[in-house]
């Protein structure tokens, strides 16, 4: 497939009127308002044991972005426990997305195992140039886990994990512009699900990628966010 026969998906964010308290619950009546964007275009060779499905909502507010994703796995391995570490080569979700509209190609990269840790950088040039936000700045953002602080060994049989974050804007803005999200406005994105070195590995994408290897650095194929 010719790189201009991409897809491009939207999803739309809905605002919500009061803060969402930050604990894991895919069933709470502010999920439950909201479609889910599921995560199931595999990149390089399918998995040979076991394809997850994974999935994943989105709300905002005037201080917030939060978001939730929903993972039903095999195969499940967390080693990574330190912020900023190798988190996707455990059992891992992905938030990639470009905030300034005038700048759809510099993104931050939201990593988080499916123990909660998180990897948290800004990216100007994909590899080349890029922000790691310290330790305590990544602090800021609310994590809850349904898994574990460590999942060893593997977890072969069927699990079901969450991962549910609150990412306040006022973070996003201490490192560039941002266009505020309110009603009509359009960030680029994707969502990501991998697991780089469990005995499952595998790297599913949200919107459409197109490229011989995987790699999810490549924010010409972001997806759209549409703010409601």
């Amino acid at each position: 497939m010719k790189e201009s026969e991409a897809s491009t998906l939207e999803y739309i964010v809905k605002h919500v009127k009061e803060p969402i308290s930050v604990d894991g619950n895919w069933d709470k009546p502010a999920w439950k308002e909201v479609d889910a964007a599921s995560i199931a275009l595999h990149m390089g060779p399918k998995p040979e044991k076991f394809i997850p499905k994974t999935q994943v909502k989105l709300r905002y507010d005037q201080e917030n972005i939060y978001g939730i994703f929903k993972v039903e796995d095999k195969y499940v391995k967390c080693l990574v426990q330190e912020v900023n570490g190798n988190v996707s080569s455990d059992s891992c979700v992905e938030f990639f997305f470009a905030p300034d509209t005038n700048s759809p190609l510099e993104y931050f990269n939201l990593e988080i195992n499916c123990s909660g840790v998180p990897l948290f950088h800004y990216v100007t040039k994909p590899r080349k140039e890029f922000t790691v936000l310290k330790p305590e700045e990544i602090a800021q953002i609310e994590i809850a886990h349904s898994m574990p602080d460590k999942v060893d060994p593997e977890i072969t049989e069927p699990v079901t994990w969450f991962i549910e974050f609150k990412v306040p804007l006022s973070l996003l803005k201490a490192h560039r512009e941002i266009t505020d999200p309110a009603p009509g406005v359009t960030w680029k994105a994707n969502f990501y699900k991998i697991a780089g070195r469990t005995s499952n590995p595998h790297y599913f994408t949200w919107n459409e990628v197109i490229n011989h290897r995987p790699d999810f650095h490549l924010p010409k194929y972001f997806g759209k966010l549409t703010f409601e």
